[in-house]
């Protein structure tokens, strides 16, 4: 994926070479700043900013590093009588080479996160309030499908191979599976009290799945469906991700204020403070690091994966970092 000529004039202001431009791209959704950003993982630096974006929480960009499909936390009430599927909420299609929003998409309900097919043709919506998710046909900018999931649906996992999609009901403990095939629920699978963040195992026959006010994580085989295992992180746990390495998982507790390191072949745990709130995080592959935002600051802290120490700090224009997408280079 290339700058946008924006991108391009704000490097050339900034003095800084177009060659710095070498890391991964990582694009950020600001919540209550109203826009997406874009940095470059090589600098910790911002490089675009996409602006005209409402209150956005999800996010998922292409394969190929096209298209990016924020949703929003907002909600326009419904008028009385209206049906289920009235649009009351909007998903937005962003062209970061132009720079600027393309479409915005009706939508019913609010959404939580956003969850992309690898072969980029659709974007699952989870529909918090509604006990559902929603399907984006991308080549054609509709929603072609609801599909009932179970109460308060938070997070969705979809396959390398794409023909199966997992979805936390957080409302209920469960996890449901999709059979992407037929867009029909299968199975309901364990997911431990309060099911929210999910990440899967190199292998992806175990889903790591955040239990908030439990404050742990459970490890959910997908063979048989259950828990497996617990691992105690601590309370209002909330963001995940899984390491460069394949075997550490890298786990948020907003409360105690902690990014823990988990090596999930030993069980081994170790923590660092991160305060105030650490929130959601991503690990940046390739690069070796994580990146943490807080719910109370508009910031973002570039953490080693192997020492946990502080790279750098991302002072973000405004909001709070939320459901980050990663382009490499």
């Amino acid at each position: 994926m290339f700058p946008s000529i924006r991108t391009v004039i704000f490097l050339a202001a900034l003095g800084w070479p177009l060659g710095a431009m070498a890391g991964p791209t990582v694009y950020i959704p600001l919540g209550a700043g109203n826009q997406v950003i874009a940095v470059d993982a090589a600098t910790h630096r911002i490089t675009a900013r996409y602006e005209g974006v409402e209150n956005p929480h999800g996010l998922v960009v292409t394969p190929d590093g096209e298209y990016l499909v924020a949703g929003s936390l907002s909600e326009t009430p419904a008028p009385a009588g209206a049906s289920h599927e009235s649009p009351t909420s909007s998903l937005y299609l962003i062209h970061p080479a132009h720079g600027h929003v393309m479409l915005t998409i009706p939508v019913a309900g609010w959404t939580h996160h956003q969850a992309i097919t690898p072969d980029g043709r659709h974007v699952i919506s989870t529909h918090t309030a509604r006990g559902d998710i929603s399907v984006l046909d991308m080549t054609t900018d509709q929603i072609v499908r609801r599909i009932a999931t179970g109460p308060a649906p938070n997070y969705t996992l979809i396959t390398r191979e794409g023909d199966r999609a997992y979805v936390s009901n957080s409302g209920d403990g469960t996890v449901t599976e999709i059979d992407l095939a037929t867009w029909k629920p299968v199975r309901s699978l364990e997911g431990g009290p309060g099911p929210e963040h999910m990440v899967f195992s190199a292998d992806e026959q175990t889903i790591f799945v955040t239990n908030p006010r439990a404050g742990t994580v459970s490890a959910v085989s997908v063979d048989t469906g259950k828990v497996a295992g617990t691992y105690e992180i601590g309370p209002n746990v909330h963001g995940l991700d899984m390491g460069d390495d394949g075997r550490t998982l890298f786990v948020t507790s907003q409360q105690a204020e902690t990014l823990t390191a988990v090596d999930t072949a030993s069980g081994e745990m170790r923590s660092v403070v991160l305060a105030p709130a650490p929130y959601h995080l991503n690990t940046i592959p390739g690069t070796g690091t994580v990146y943490v935002s807080s719910s109370r600051e508009p910031v973002i802290r570039v953490i080693d994966q192997q020492s946990l120490e502080l790279i750098a700090t991302i002072e973000l224009p405004a909001g709070e970092g939320h459901q980050m997408a990663v382009v490499a280079q």
